[in-house]
């Protein structure tokens, strides 16, 4: 029987601070986490001016309003779904069931490819806005640090991704779900018991059950 199952104890243990805080995976949350703060909150209070021209705010990234309500977005998320992990990494060991574990191993790996995705497409897109803004009035060092971040955050969700996968991986070797009889289990080097029992063969000269035989002298 295996005693592990996606790199923690089948059974349930109790939490570990010390190993948690060690994880490479927590560190990575954590600055993922940060990374998604700087970009939607330097956005949210520096993202948007008020020309004198322009009634309304306007997006620091050319004028486009979508290239800051798209980073916005990624980023709000990005710090939810950081928040989400990891609390379900402290409370790993306390899951027993081996395929609610693998649930959670698939979900981190497929929210941390889409995410790294993701922000691959917001650093491209306010990349490219930002070297058409012509405006003197913006802010240039927040906009130079969201598309930095944003460039780290591709980082960080990829290697995400990639201890995801591993851990899934380590995961699938580690249990096997599937049960083999022992009875029809071919490989097995032990032949399999037999279910039927002989009874032992007598002489045929002792005679039949029964059958009186007068004594010779």
């Amino acid at each position: 029987m295996q005693s592990t199952a996606y790199g923690a104890s089948l059974a349930g243990g109790a939490f570990d601070f010390e190993s948690y805080v060690k994880k490479p995976q927590t560190a990575l949350r954590v600055l993922s986490w940060v990374f998604s703060i700087v970009v939607f909150a330097s956005i949210t209070a520096e993202g948007y001016t008020n020309p004198q021209e322009h009634s309304d705010p306007r997006c620091m990234f050319n004028d486009n309003d979508t290239a800051c309500s798209y980073a916005v977005g990624i980023g709000i998320l990005a710090f939810l779904g950081c928040v989400v992990f990891l609390l379900l990494d402290a409370y790993f060991p306390n899951i027993s069931s081996a395929k609610d574990r693998k649930y959670i191993v698939i979900g981190d790996l497929a929210f941390s490819a889409t995410w790294m995705f993701l922000w691959f497409i917001c650093f491209c897109v306010l990349a490219n806005q930002w070297s058409k803004t012509t405006a003197q009035y913006i802010r240039a060092d927040a906009a130079r640090a969201v598309i930095a971040f944003s460039f780290f955050s591709i980082v960080t969700w990829f290697l995400l991704s990639y201890f995801a996968f591993a851990r899934y991986r380590e995961g699938l070797s580690e249990f096997n779900q599937d049960y083999t009889d022992p009875v029809h289990d071919h490989t097995s080097p032990y032949p399999p018991a037999q279910s039927s029992y002989q009874q032992e063969s007598f002489p045929s000269s002792q005679g039949q059950q029964g059958e009186y035989q007068p004594p010779t002298y």
